[in-house]
């Protein structure tokens, strides 16, 4: 088991930009535009072991598209999750049982912004 962080990220105006017609994600050619200082950070997170999970509020059916996409513009990652819809989301986890420290943080950024500034 290990004690690398957890990165849950949305992808869609967080790690590329939101095209604002969600019918073109069907389109497994379809090519994101990657939000600045995106590539550096994943490279920074990667480096340092951590899990990556990409979240989306892309339908379950555009895996195979999101999949060619995210491929293509050079965004890796562990895990994806899709399927959330637009509605806000929480996140919930316990604490260790020694400590009270904070096992959980969220962290909201502009759209289509990027990443670059964030410091984890």
């Amino acid at each position: 088991m290990s004690n690398e962080k957890t990165i849950f990220s949305d992808i869609d105006g967080t790690l590329v930009k939101h095209c604002g017609d969600i019918t073109l994600y069907e389109n497994p050619e379809y090519e994101l535009e990657v939000l600045p200082g995106v590539h550096e950070k994943l490279e920074e997170w990667k480096s340092k072991g951590y899990y990556l999970v990409l979240t989306t509020g892309r339908r379950k059916s555009l895996r195979s598209a999101t999949e060619s996409q995210l491929k293509r513009a050079g965004i890796w990652y562990d895990d994806l999750v899709m399927g959330f819809g637009g509605a806000p989301r929480y996140a919930i986890n316990d604490t260790k049982p020694n400590s009270d420290d904070e096992t959980i943080f969220a962290i909201t950024v502009k759209r289509n912004v990027g990443i670059e500034n964030i410091k984890i």
